[in-house]
């Protein structure tokens, strides 16, 4: 955080001036992340790219599943980052104390993510293999992974909009995010619709998960934040 003394005629004006030098360089890191994953699997990336018209990047690229695949990973770095810093954004704007008064705000919520994410990915893959269904899980879980890698690079270019560009209000993020949980929504029921006839088959342990690890831990997390 900066200040600035401008005279304006007589008088000297506070004027606040927000150092943006970090957040640039993390953006800059998103590009160089997303430019390796472009030039090591060219094909595989054009395909990710088109995921919102066809789902060829699932019948050909990730047909096996792979969760762990270099192109996956490199992709869920820049969610990670772009998630926080759209996170960061929105308490700025909606709470701008808490980050003149929290330094490592970002920090702590790079790291929240992450951990949340992870706890939740490794317990559903820990019910999988618990009801005998890791096939259907880890296609599921492969489905939803790649679609929040692709929303991710909707956040990343809100992000490069939101800090650079345009001074967002509440109403704006709002917007924003609700579309986004829409589209979050369509995806989710594709993902469903592709997969029906397996989900028919195991109807019971799909609607308990669904409650157990879709549903609930938003819930809980939504009650311990507000």
């Amino acid at each position: 955080m900066k200040y600035l003394y401008l005279k304006i005629g007589m008088q000297y004006v506070e004027r606040q001036v927000v150092s943006l030098d970090w957040i640039t360089l993390l953006l800059v890191g998103c590009v160089v992340l997303l430019a390796i994953a472009k030039q090591m699997y060219p094909k595989r990336f054009q395909e990710f790219v088109m995921l919102p018209i066809t789902n060829k990047y699932f019948l050909v690229q990730g047909r096996n599943d792979e969760i762990q695949h270099p192109f996956n990973l490199l992709l869920f770095v820049c969610q990670v980052v772009s998630v926080s810093l759209f996170i960061y954004l929105c308490i700025k704007v909606f709470n701008p104390e808490i980050p003149k008064n929290n330094p490592w705000l970002f920090v702590q919520i790079c790291t929240a993510y992450f951990v949340f994410v992870g706890i939740k990915f490794a317990i559903e893959k820990i019910i999988g293999s618990i009801f005998s269904i890791d096939a259907l899980i880890n296609g599921y879980l492969y489905q939803k992974l790649s679609y929040r890698n692709l929303f991710a690079m909707v956040f990343f270019v809100g992000n490069l909009v939101f800090f650079y560009t345009y001074q967002p209000s509440q109403t704006l993020l709002t917007i924003f995010v609700l579309t986004l949980l829409v589209l979050n929504c369509i995806a989710l029921f594709y993902s469903y619709k592709t997969n029906g006839t397996i989900i028919l088959n195991n109807f019971f342990y799909f609607i308990l998960y669904l409650c157990a690890l879709e549903i609930s831990p938003y819930i809980i997390l939504y009650k311990a934040l507000v």
